[in-house]
């Protein structure tokens, strides 16, 4: 069973196009499946539309945090919420298509637990690029990132991320980063847990209106950096 978690802020604009596009592609599979919206304390109708959706859609579940805690906080509750054998997470733009999905599942064998969908692999197809500002801003915290802690992973903010159910316990569990950095927490807490994390070449495209800001959420992902490595020690 596959289990599809999509954290959502605020995305009663982008959302209804997404969940179309993600039941099409699943109901055309041949394997059951489940997907988890989690309400990261919206303002706006998202909690409300994807109950509305939800009533129509049995393989959908809607999940709400009381408050905007943090993307990591939303794909934590879903994550351990979740009971399929594998548990992906997708951003609710779709920026990694979720036909890309099965590229990362069949990673998953052996000892390789994690697979990351990759913009910085020479294979990645990049059919839209970010802005100047914030590409060069996640080129320099991944940069900073593998000379601190993750060496070899050259993009671990890219929101579509594949655990196996094993994993995705052991590493959400415990989780301290609520916010933007937790990808290089959970990162991590897989690597010193024995496992093999897999980058995987994707196909991929920028959506305007980004939930991220350069300035303040760069800021932000450098404290996370910092603290990191003392998080995981403890």
């Amino acid at each position: 069973m596959l289990s599809i978690i999509v954290p959502a802020f605020n995305e009663e604009q982008r959302l209804p196009a997404t969940l179309v596009r993600m039941r099409a592609y699943l109901d055309g599979r041949d394997e059951e499946y489940e997907v988890l919206i989690v309400d990261d304390g919206s303002s706006d109708n998202t909690l409300t539309m994807s109950r509305e959706l939800a009533k129509d859609w049995p393989q959908l579940q809607v999940l709400a945090l009381e408050r905007n805690t943090g993307k990591g906080a939303a794909v934590r509750l879903g994550m351990l919420a979740a009971t399929g054998e594998h548990r992906v997470f997708s951003d609710a733009d779709l920026s990694t298509p979720i036909e890309e999905v099965e590229e990362l599942r069949a990673r998953l064998v052996g000892n390789c637990a994690v697979a990351i969908a990759s913009r910085a692999l020479p294979e990645s197809q990049i059919d839209v690029h970010q802005p100047g500002k914030r590409e060069v801003m996640g080129r320099t915290y991944n940069r900073l990132l593998r000379v601190a802690a993750l060496r070899g992973l050259h993009d671990t903010q890219c929101g579509f991320k594949a655990f196996t159910a094993e994993a995705a316990i052991a590493c959400f569990t415990p989780l301290k980063t609520l916010r933007f950095g937790f990808d290089a927490e959970v990162l991590l807490r897989a690597r010193r847990l024995g496992w093999t994390v897999a980058e995987v070449p994707v196909r991929w495209e920028h959506k305007e209106d980004s939930r991220v800001s350069a300035m303040r959420d760069s800021l932000g992902v450098l404290y996370d950096l910092v603290r990191l490595r003392f998080i995981v020690r403890r």
